[in-house]
């Protein structure tokens, strides 16, 4: 099953370095930068940064899984860890990764 097809789950554990690095080679364009990870998507204009800001908001409150989000004219870095782990990785940050990559993918006019 692929990342995009799970769901999130209540108290999950940090990963190790071993399953942080197996998990980011599913995915495309996200780097670990301390202990989260983050991908800044590229988008038209202010328009389409707000829409997918929302289309990742409905997402994220349906996973429970909240990320940072820092939004401009025409980007938006999201960025994830879980907090309820003490900050760290676990595969809760993962599968909400692959989940706005599919959003991103599906946007109007993509």
């Amino acid at each position: 099953m692929s990342l995009r097809d799970m769901n999130c789950t209540f108290s999950p554990a940090a990963l190790n370095a071993q399953d942080v690095a197996s998990l980011l080679a599913q995915l495309d364009g996200w780097t670990v930068a301390g202990d989260r990870i983050e991908r800044r998507y590229a988008l038209r204009d202010y328009h389409e940064a707000i829409a997918f800001v929302n289309a990742l908001a409905w997402m994220t409150h349906q996973q429970d899984h909240h990320p940072d989000l820092a939004v401009t004219y025409n980007s938006c870095t999201v960025s994830y860890c879980t907090h309820s782990a003490g900050g760290k990785l676990t595969n809760n940050d993962f599968i909400c990764a692959a989940k706005a990559d599919a959003l991103y993918a599906q946007r109007a006019g993509a």
